[in-house]
């Protein structure tokens, strides 16, 4: 018997917020390339993950959420951004992923469903979360009501917190790309650089810690990254500021005594380690810039570009 051709090509990886996309990009990869939190719109930039196996390689195109009135003229100069790297990302791909919380169908889901159409790629259905649903028997009639009268290359009850399910995932994914070599070397996981990752990971300790409303107040921006060597290995200087829209907002996150300052940190410096598998040194500061969501040219000095 002959191997399997190698198949390689991009997946957009689309749904509506806090289903668990990039939770699902993460475990397919295998590595912790894009962040999360139980916060909705907590993926803002468009990104790749690179997930490569013995016969095929899949670039997922992870995307900020879906989100009905993201592009209105109402929504702030981000929520605008958002949905335009969410629809951009749709360009280019071979296939996408519509991903889905089991048990429940909205009308963001359908926003969703509906721009992959417009999109003529074919589409696999990852329904997410399936290790919620106590009663197994209940998901027949939801993924019925999900299918009917959509079009799906494939559909897949997954659970991504627990790597359930996506051996077979990942098999329908590549049937749908083109015969070719890997697009990316055997080692890479993303085409994000480790600045941009450790910004993302202090901006995922905000979203984790804050209340309900201040991480989207707040943005990442890493003023200095270095290398330099260490006892041990590598050792890495990282300066990052926190930017906030009010002075009410900073005292929040710094925290009595700078405590919830420090805890922020200490906790994304670890995450840092971990990724980077090397000693972080890492240095915080807050800082005012008002109106910075909705204000276009700040948010191009901050990072965030189509």
């Amino acid at each position: 018997m002959t191997d399997p051709a190698h198949r390689a090509g991009h997946v957009a990886v689309i749904g509506r917020p806090n289903v668990g996309k990039s939770t699902l990009v993460n475990a397919l990869v295998g590595a912790k390339v894009s962040i999360v939190s139980n916060r909705p719109q907590t993926t803002r930039h468009r990104l790749l993950g690179i997930a490569t196996f013995p016969h095929g390689q899949l670039v997922l195109v992870d995307t900020p959420g879906l989100h009905r009135g993201l592009g209105s003229s109402t929504a702030s100069a981000m929520h605008r951004w958002m949905n335009r790297a969410a629809r951009g990302a749709l360009e280019g791909v071979d296939a996408a992923l519509l991903v889905v919380e089991a048990g429940r169908w909205d009308e963001e889901d359908t926003l969703a469903y509906e721009a992959l159409r417009e999109a003529g790629v074919p589409v696999v259905l990852a329904v997410n979360q399936v290790d919620r649903i106590k009663d197994k028997a209940a998901l027949l009639p939801y993924l019925g009501e999900a299918t009917r009268e959509r079009s799906f290359a494939s559909v897949h009850p997954v659970s991504a917190l627990k790597r359930q399910g996506l051996e077979s995932l990942v098999a329908s994914l590549l049937e749908l790309l083109p015969e070719q070599p890997p697009l990316y070397g055997e080692d890479e996981i993303t085409d994000k650089s480790q600045r941009f990752l450790a910004g993302e990971l202090l901006r995922e300790q905000l979203m984790r810690q804050l209340g309900a409303e201040l991480p989207y107040a707040t943005t990442v921006e890493v003023e200095s990254f270095a290398e330099e060597p260490g006892r041990h290995g590598p050792l890495y200087r990282i300066g990052a500021v926190i930017w906030v829209e009010r002075d009410g907002q900073k005292a929040i996150v710094i925290g009595k005594g700078g405590a919830r300052l420090r805890e922020i940190g200490s906790r994304a410096r670890e995450q840092m380690e971990r990724l980077f598998g090397a000693k972080v040194f890492l240095e915080t500061w807050v800082r005012v810039r008002a109106g910075w969501s909705d204000d276009e040219a700040a948010l191009r000095t901050l990072g965030y570009h189509d």
